[in-house]
């Protein structure tokens, strides 16, 4: 079943009309509003039902990159000839799951050099502490996210005064800029700051070698408008609707072959993955993919704008 934003109405996220749509309540699903002023509920909700604390198997995607996440939270393995890099860790917990996978692809944890991160929140960086920990790797962070990730989320700008999103925080070890290229081995990463969804998200793009074949791979972040968060009227930071449009610039500005997104439904993982049984790497080339999804990810965008002004002009 192919989900996320192109199955929702009214430019609600993904992760909402997801959940909305497999969920029975006994007066109806949450809205959006109910869901701003409840954010413990939007995470126990999205925890539980886009399976983010469940184990998956570990697979091969293209290249050298492999999928060590869980069924709904996106842990991406990329080998080089010096170690492997991490991007993403998914929730607090995850961690004994993600060494679980890289294991069993037959590849050892200790290898793992260098752990990055598309933002410092706990669906993304829960497991940071946990694998620097275990494997002493080290933890890069573009500069603009540096004290959001080693504050383990206590600094955020909505999520600040809510325990149930924090994570164990973590020294960074090496600090990027926009526009940076990370080297490990053979590995040439690029970093592009895309902020919006925290001040300091991050994409990053590399090209792979797959059967002689060069592909570019797009990890894009950034663009998710979460419930109570306000682009327009009252802005939830200062210049955050500025930086969105900013994001979704340079976002269509990239031509990715093959796009891998930190929430598995946003890409369609498990679809993909059951046709490159059958395709190969071809299953997950998606340009065509990614252009739907930042159109919409605008079309919801310039909705929140639209909407908070109107909202702003009731009498």
């Amino acid at each position: 079943m192919r989900c996320g934003v192109r199955d929702t109405a009214a430019g609600i996220v993904f992760v909402l009309s997801f959940v909305f749509s497999q969920v029975s309540f006994a007066q109806g699903p949450p809205d959006r509003e109910t869901l701003a002023k409840n954010p413990i509920l939007f995470l126990e909700l999205a925890r539980k039902t886009l399976k983010w604390d469940e184990p998956a198997e570990p697979v091969r995607i293209v290249g050298p990159i492999y999928s060590v996440g869980t069924q709904g939270l996106s842990v991406f393995l990329i080998r080089s000839s010096d170690g492997f890099i991490v991007i993403n860790t998914a929730m607090p917990g995850s961690g004994p799951m993600t060494v679980a996978a890289i294991r069993k692809l037959g590849f050892d944890p200790k290898d793992i050099k260098l752990i990055l991160t598309g933002h410092a929140h706990s669906d993304y960086a829960g497991a940071h502490a946990y694998l620097q920990k275990m494997f002493r790797s080290r933890i890069g962070v573009i500069k603009e996210e540096k004290d959001l990730l080693e504050s383990g989320g206590k600094l955020d700008f909505h999520y600040s005064k809510y325990r149930e999103f924090d994570f164990d925080p973590v020294k960074a070890d090496w600090v990027f800029k926009d526009g940076d290229v990370i080297k490990v081995g053979d590995i040439a990463i690029t970093t592009m700051l895309t902020n919006g969804h925290t001040r300091g998200s991050t994409t990053y793009v590399m090209k792979v070698v797959d059967n002689s074949r060069t592909y570019t791979v797009v990890f894009p972040n950034g663009l998710s408008i979460n419930p109570g968060y306000r682009v327009a009227k009252d802005p939830s930071y200062p210049g955050i609707g500025d930086n969105f449009r900013r994001t979704l610039r340079v976002l269509a500005s990239l031509k990715p072959d093959v796009w891998l997104a930190p929430h598995t439904e946003t890409h369609d993982f498990a679809g993909k993955l059951a046709r490159s049984a059958r395709e190969g790497v071809n299953a997950w080339v998606d340009p065509e993919g990614y252009k739907r999804w930042l159109a919409e990810q605008r079309e919801n965008f310039e909705a929140t704008v639209k909407r908070e002004i109107s909202e702003a002009a009731k009498p």
